[in-house]
């Protein structure tokens, strides 16, 4: 993505799609320990389900760029990321401009106290496949919030017992 036209591309992926899912879990952990164990992109690889992440570019700030591939027997999909915000310790920006997936996400952390915290996973895709994907995601939609449910489910235990960051 170099050059004007890549600047498009990317101007055009971080527009919202009409694919939208949202994720919630509460962490029993300060704020600042939530938002350094999002931070630890490589990690997400212990509390997502058949995926690999890294950073590709960068230091997995803003301007990194962030590369997740799931596998799940012969089918992959290759995501990739720009961070494109990092108010620490409240919000992760990205912007996911690959092949298939492609749309702006956040993660959002609120401190609900000293010890506790919300963390709202929140992406809006853009739909492959014109028409047919937009009749799609209806029956789509529900194992997407699921498949999100349960990985924040795995991050904050893995918060909770001390093994992230």
């Amino acid at each position: 993505m170099t050059g004007p036209e890549g600047a498009d591309d990317l101007q055009e992926a971080a527009q919202p799609g009409a694919g939208e899912v949202t994720a919630t879990v509460i962490v029993n952990a300060p704020a600042a320990r939530v938002f350094a164990a999002l931070l630890a992109w490589e990690r997400q690889s212990d509390w997502i389900p058949f995926t690999q992440v890294r950073v590709v570019e960068g230091d997995g700030r803003e301007g990194s760029r962030i590369e997740a591939v799931t596998a799940l027997g012969r089918a992959t999909l290759r995501d990739e990321m720009l961070v494109v915000r990092v108010d620490e310790p409240y919000e992760i920006g990205v912007v996911h401009h690959g092949q298939v997936l492609r749309g702006p996400g956040v993660l959002r952390c609120t401190a609900l106290g000293e010890a506790r915290t919300q963390v709202v996973w929140h992406e809006w895709f853009h739909l492959p496949g014109g028409r047919a994907g937009r009749l799609a995601w209806p029956v789509l939609w529900p194992g997407s919030k699921l498949g999100l449910t349960q990985a924040l489910k795995r991050f904050a235990r893995l918060v909770e017992q001390g093994r992230l960051p």
